[in-house]
């Protein structure tokens, strides 16, 4: 236990799991750099990184498998350390058990999303667009929709938490050196995100949506493989 108060990080019975399963997550998170090498045929800066595994692409499997895997890795590793944290009454505070809640949100969400794809790529087929806007799309539109944005609140609950935590009980070292770097780049990545979804929503453009949102879950992944390193590095003490 910290002088300042009980850890942020999971017991160290859970400590290794944790970090593997984590890390793991972050990688698999990262799949859709492989854009770069593979011919999807979208482009990066315009296209939602979602597009990807949509039904009518051709790699959409590919991207939908990748996403299962980084859902359900994260998932595993938030619950195990939250389960952990709620067995010790002295570890249940409030941004600990907030920032593992968010990380396990944020793992079921995108595995669902990977269950609820999209149908067409609504960023470069007109007539997708079209359909989307008056409603003629799957219901799979609106669900991953809402899958998504639970990913992403999960995600920012258990980055911000998460950070605040080990900072203020001064464990998870590389977290609470580093984290707070990667909390404002992921806010300002997530404001540039919203403002590009809202003026395409509106007819006006796609304002770099792409590009914003491939920062932000770059972000994301990024924290992910800290918190990672910063689990592991502490499984000892």
């Amino acid at each position: 236990m910290s002088p300042n108060g009980p850890s942020p990080r999971p017991s160290s019975r859970t400590a290794w799991p944790v970090a593997v399963l984590i890390g793991l997550g972050a990688a698999a998170y990262t799949a859709w750099v492989l854009e770069v090498v593979l011919s999807t045929g979208l482009n990066p800066i315009e296209t939602y990184v979602s597009e990807l595994a949509a039904q009518d692409q051709p790699l959409g499997g590919l991207f939908r498998a990748t996403d299962f895997c980084a859902g359900l890795l994260a998932f595993a590793g938030g619950s195990l350390a939250l389960l952990g944290l709620l067995r010790h009454a002295g570890s249940r505070r409030p941004w600990a058990v907030a920032g593992w809640a968010g990380v396990t949100l944020f793992g079921a969400a995108t595995a669902a999303d990977a269950w609820l794809p999209l149908s067409c790529t609504p960023t470069v087929d007109p007539v997708c667009a079209a359909r989307e806007t008056a409603g003629l799309v799957p219901a799979t539109h609106q669900a991953h929709a809402v899958s998504s944005s639970l990913a992403m609140t999960g995600a920012l609950v258990g980055i911000v938490a998460l950070t605040v935590a080990a900072r203020r009980y001064g464990r998870l070292a590389p977290l609470a050196r580093h984290g707070p770097v990667l909390v404002v780049l992921e806010l300002l990545a997530t404001a540039w995100t919203l403002t590009a979804i809202a003026l395409f929503t509106a007819g006006r453009g796609t304002w770099a949506l792409g590009a914003g949102q491939r920062l932000q879950v770059l972000f994301v992944a990024l924290w992910l493989g800290l918190l990672a390193h910063s689990v592991h590095k502490e499984r000892r003490t």
